[in-house]
């Protein structure tokens, strides 16, 4: 497994190491004492969601608060998706900032996206599976999110906006300058 720091901190992309041959394919898609031995971090997985979506679908950007905060590790599983994270935590060198990949089932890299960070995707293929694994459980009363195309945050999701499907949910999700000022 080869770990790479992305440009957040404690944001790595994690490339498995996959063995091909005739039959198909295997990997390790984790294995805890590998990650915490490369990047520092001790992390507990305690609940898997996978969703299907069709092509134009975004999904985001959203983030669980308080003690409910949620580490995750995200992979697509089939198709692919543009993955992103918005750093959150106020005290973090890399606060605001943001960072973007494609992740597919082709090269089977996957994302560790740390608590305290905002996560969208952007469905690049129709079909798509996306899976990911969570440190916290899910609780209604602590999601929280922010627009996908707040200006500040300036994150280029490759696709004109007409051609992205949102929730109303997500429609409605404030600015990262409005949920400071909320919060």
């Amino acid at each position: 497994m080869g770990i790479k720091e992305t440009n957040l901190k404690d944001c790595y992309v994690i490339s498995p190491h996959v063995f091909k041959d005739e039959r198909g394919y295997f990997f390790e898609s984790f294995n805890k004492k590998t990650f915490e031995k490369l990047t520092g971090l001790s992390i507990d997985f305690v609940q898997d969601n996978q969703s299907q979506s069709s092509k134009g679908v975004l999904r985001g950007l959203h983030f669980q608060t308080g003690s409910f905060a949620q580490a995750k590790l995200v992979r697509v599983i089939e198709g692919s998706v543009l993955d992103v994270c918005v750093d959150l935590r106020p005290k973090s060198s890399s606060f605001g900032n943001s960072f973007s990949i494609v992740l597919d089932a082709v090269d089977k890299k996957q994302l560790f996206v740390p608590r305290g960070f905002a996560h969208g995707f952007l469905v690049l293929e129709e079909d798509t599976i996306f899976s990911y694994k969570c440190d916290n459980y899910y609780n209604k009363e602590a999601e929280g999110g922010l627009i996908f195309n707040d200006k500040d945050l300036n994150i280029n999701w490759g696709f004109p906006e007409i051609n992205k499907e949102l929730s109303s949910k997500d429609k409605e999700l404030p600015t990262l300058s409005e949920y400071l000022n909320e919060n």
